[in-house]
This record gives C-alpha cells, sequence and structure tokens, in this order.
C-alpha cells in the first residue's frame, strides 16, 4: 500500500524509527572529561561525539579541536535543540544536573549525567519525574558499577566465597589538599550551592553507590557531619551508619583533615568466612578466606569511564538494561543527605 505524502506526515509521529548509532553532545567539556569520559565516546562502538559546550567559548573551541570534535558551542540550548544530536552527557558541577536534565529530556534527548545525580534527593525526584513525563531514558554515571573490579566483588558476594556478609567498614581518610579530588580552575567542590556540599559529596557517591549496588536497599541510616578544621564554611568530617535490609551492617568515615602518613582508602567487607577487601580508587582485591589470602590485580583503565559508557549506548540503543537508574541513584542521594543533615 502507498500513502500519500499529506497521510505520512500525519502518521510521522507514531513511527518508530530503530536507533542504530549514539550521537553525543556533552555539556561542560571541563578537565574531567579530558581523559576519564570524553574520549570513550569515540571509542566505543555504535557511539559518536559530535559536538561540545562550554560556556567559555575560547576553550569549548579548544577542547573540539583537540579531541576531533566537529562542533562546540557556548550555549547548553543549542546543543540540546541541535537534531543531529541524539544523546546528552551532563558533566557540569550538581548545581546544572538538574536543569539541563530536564531541558534535554523535554527535547526528546537520552541523557548520561554525572554523578552525585545533582544537589539532593528531592531535585533528584523532580529529574526522575521528567524522565516518565518525557518518557525519556536517563542513565547516571556511577561508572565504577561497570569496572571489573567492582564486578569481581560483585562476583565474589554473589558467589559467597566469605559466607554471609556481616557488615562493612569504610574509611576514607584525606590529607588537607585530597589529590583524590579533581583539579579544576574553580575550587567549585567546596562551594555548597554549586556541589551539594564539600569534598564528601565528590568521593562518597562512588563510595555509596557500590555498597547499595551490592547489598540493595537500605532500611535504616543516619550519620554526623561537623566541619572541624574551620577553614572553610562546609563540614570536613562525615560518618554514616546504614542497616540494609538484610541486616547487614555499615559503617564509614570520611575525614579530610589527616596527615598525608594517615591517609587511608580502604573498604573491608567482613562474611562468616572471610574478608573481602579494596580500594575504592585503587586497583586491587585481598580476599581472605578459610585461612588464605588471594590478591587480585586488575589494569587501571585508560579512560574510567569507558566500561559504563559501553552498557550506556547498548542500554540507549535498546539492547541491554539501564546499568544506573535514577531510582537506584536516588538510594544514595538519601543517604548523603541523611549523613550531612543538620
Amino acid at each position: 500500500m502507498c500513502l500519500s505524502p499529506r497521510i505520512f506526515l500525519k502518521l510521522l509521529p507514531q513511527i518508530k524509527f530503530k536507533m542504530e548509532e549514539i550521537r553525543w553532545g556533552i555539556i561542560g567539556c571541563g578537565d574531567v572529561t579530558e581523559v576519564k569520559s570524553g574520549p570513550a565516546f569515540n571509542k566505543v562502538p555504535n557511539s559518536r561525539l559530535i559536538a561540545v559546550m562550554r560556556r567559555d567559548a575560547e576553550k569549548a573551541k579548544d577542547y573540539a579541536q583537540r579531541h576531533n570534535v566537529p562542533k562546540w558551542y557556548d550555549d547548553a540550548n543549542l546543543l540540546i535543540e541541535d537534531p543531529e544530536i541524539n544523546s546528552i552527557y551532563i558533566a557540569t558541577p550538581p548545581l546544572n544536573h538538574e536543569d539541563y536534565t530536564i531541558r534535554a529530556l523535554a527535547a526528546g534527548k537520552f541523557v548520561y549525567v554525572e554523578k552525585p545525580m545533582t544537589l539532593n534527593t528531592e531535585s533528584a525526584k523532580r529529574m526522575t519525574h521528567a524522565v516518565e513525563k518525557y518518557k525519556g531514558k536517563l542513565t547516571v554515571a556511577h561508572y565504577r558499577r561497570a569496572q571489573p573490579l567492582f564486578l569481581k566483588v560483585s562476583e565474589l558476594l554473589k558467589e559467597k566465597v566469605i559466607g554471609d556478609p556481616l557488615f562493612i567498614r569504610l574509611d576514607m581518610l584525606q590529607a588537607k589538599k585530597a589529590k583524590l579530588i579533581a583539579n579544576a580552575a574553580e575550587n567549585w567542590r567546596i562551594n555548597p550551592s554549586i556541589s551539594g556540599g564539600g569534598l564528601f559529596h565528590d568521593l562518597a557517591p562512588h563510595q555509596l553507590d557500590l555498597m547499595v549496588f551490592y547489598f540493595g536497599d537500605a532500611k535504616k541510616f543516619s550519620g554526623i557531619s561537623v566541619n572541624q578544621n574551620k577553614r572553610t564554611t562546609i563540614d570536613d568530617m562525615v560518618t554514616g551508619q546504614i542497616l540494609f535490609e538484610n541486616d547487614i551492617v555499615f559503617n564509614g568515615n570520611w575525614s579530610f583533615n589527616v596527615t598525608e602518613a594517615n591517609e587511608l582508602d580502604l573498604c573491608q567487607i567482613y562474611g562468616t568466612d572471610g574478608k573481602i577487601s579494596f580500594s575504592v580508587f585503587g586497583n586491587e582485591i585481598t580476599l581472605e578466606s578459610k585461612g588464605t589470602e588471594v590478591k587480585y590485580r586488575f589494569e587501571r583503565l585508560q579512560h574510567v569511564q569507558q566500561p559504563m559508557i559501553e552498557k550506556v549506548v547498548q542500554y540507549f540503543l535498546g539492547h541491554a538494561e539501564n546499568p544506573c537508574t535514577a531510582e537506584e541513584a536516588i538510594k544514595s542521594m538519601q543517604l548523603m543527605d541523611a549523613f550531612t543533615s543538620k
């Protein structure tokens, strides 16, 4: 049957076209995207980086030229409206995540948004509602879920090599000038109105999301947050406790005031038959079980987000499940809010 042009145009909004390639635009092509994420968009199958945006036009142009990106913008709206782009990676500070996410979803774009998902739980819920309203797709960049080291931890837990998990102890202790914090021209990470909090809000999303990934929903959680150093107005010491639905207990400490000699990045999962230890920012797992010790070492990834971006592309193309939904990301937002509430 041959349809007239008039009838075809009338039916066009109802026709579902199969997406064959994810064509990306980046909002916020700052320093964090230089190696960790940006280049990976062109290395993943069926994925291509089309355009980048930064408010500083010269820096946006420079980024595009250095990374062989065809287009650059200094206006986020122009990137969102670009018809060649079907998916957007939002890599701005958290303050802008909600606004850009909702605008992109309203424009019919799929969204991959950096962690933390946004400033707080209420903002995260509004983003989730936008996904439903516009029938869009949103993935949150809790990218450690997709890395080999953390998938190995998940495998060891599922195989019960340490028996039934009992409790987790996590210590993230950093000196006043923490080397793990990404560099930026403007230290927005210690401005709560932009970041949602202090350095805790930059590092804890990685750790707390892994706890949710491994142990599921929490039925009870609380914490203490204080400003011990008084150098800034933000809290630099946070402790948090979680009781998961399966009665596994979590205790975490985040301090940004210790000496360099006392710096520590260690997560220890204790079970009825042993212990799994690893660094969230390292490349090794130590398994102690039944009187033996085994170490698993992993190569450091050139682009730490590439495994996650591969999963996101497959999800956006309709070939896989969402590797980190908004609903899952809200769980770690709730934990951070509870640990730092006054």
